[in-house]
């Protein structure tokens, strides 16, 4: 095990494996607990109830403001039938993509839903989020830069940054898919087992999003809207993710001419992005 991280999961017996796994990455989120408790456990309750075992797995990323105890003390004991809560913790923070490594690597259901602790995206949509991937599709990510989508009181730098990127993704992979930089995502197993991502930073899941794209994997849009957080404040860099996109797009834009192949284009990704 990597020295900085601390193998802090709890894991409560169970007689099957889950058929859903839900990872929730969370850095300095303390306020945000008692909302996010509020929306998440008759979520899971039904989701249980509907389609089996459900695990949920915080990756508490290096938090300073005590945001895993805060998890523990508001959601042990509190498990509904068929539920699972299980805490990972980084010593430092390490990134947002570093959290969604170790929450693939915990991961045992079928189906892999990954969302954020702030509720910017409401967790009452993560079975409508499901109900998207039907077969034949691989990956279903929320999306509301969908004409079926929105947008409530989200800081305007922010939008600028994240419609900006989708914009230039359209042009560089698929003009068919509106949105590439959303978090809330549902994702069957073989795709967070077979495609790999380097970048350490909020680049991560458009990272991941775009390989499983090039190689082939089928994307749906879940049209939905994205609002601004209930707590808390945002941990996104601004200048450091637009550096991070504008040189990933590079490296799209050379694979898409022929200079490199997928694969040398993967290996040129930074991991600190």
């Amino acid at each position: 095990m990597s020295p900085d991280l601390e193998a802090a999961t709890k894991r409560s017996a169970r007689s099957s494996a889950p058929a859903l796994s839900i990872i929730i990455p969370c850095y300095n989120e303390a306020e945000s607990v008692a909302s996010l408790h509020e929306g998440l456990v008759p979520v899971a309750a039904a989701l249980a109830a509907q389609r089996g075992p459900v695990e949920i797995i915080f990756v508490d990323d290096g938090s300073t403001d005590g945001t895993l105890d805060a998890f523990r003390t508001s959601f042990d004991g509190t498990e509904p039938a068929n539920v699972t809560f299980c805490y990972t913790q980084h010593v430092v923070n390490r990134g947002l993509g570093a959290a969604l490594r170790t929450g693939f690597a915990a991961a045992q259901g079928d189906i892999v839903v990954t969302t954020d602790s702030d509720n910017t995206y409401r967790l009452t949509e993560i079975p409508a989020l499901i109900d998207r991937l039907t077969p034949g599709v691989d990956i279903v990510t929320a999306s509301p830069y969908h004409p079926d989508g929105g947008v409530e009181n989200v800081p305007e730098y922010r939008l600028v940054l994240s419609k900006g990127s989708s914009l230039m993704y359209r042009v560089l992979v698929d003009r068919h898919l509106h949105t590439y930089t959303a978090l809330f995502r549902a994702y069957r197993r073989e795709v967070i087992k077979k495609i790999s991502f380097e970048a350490d930073g909020f680049l991560a899941g458009t990272e991941l999003l775009v390989y499983a794209m090039l190689q082939g994997y089928v994307v749906a849009e879940y049209p939905t809207v994205l609002h601004a957080r209930v707590a808390g404040v945002s941990k996104a860099k601004l200048m450091r993710t637009i550096r991070a996109h504008l040189g990933f797009q590079g490296r799209v834009l050379l694979y898409r001419m022929g200079v490199v192949s997928l694969r040398q284009s993967t290996q040129l990704q930074g991991g600190n992005s």
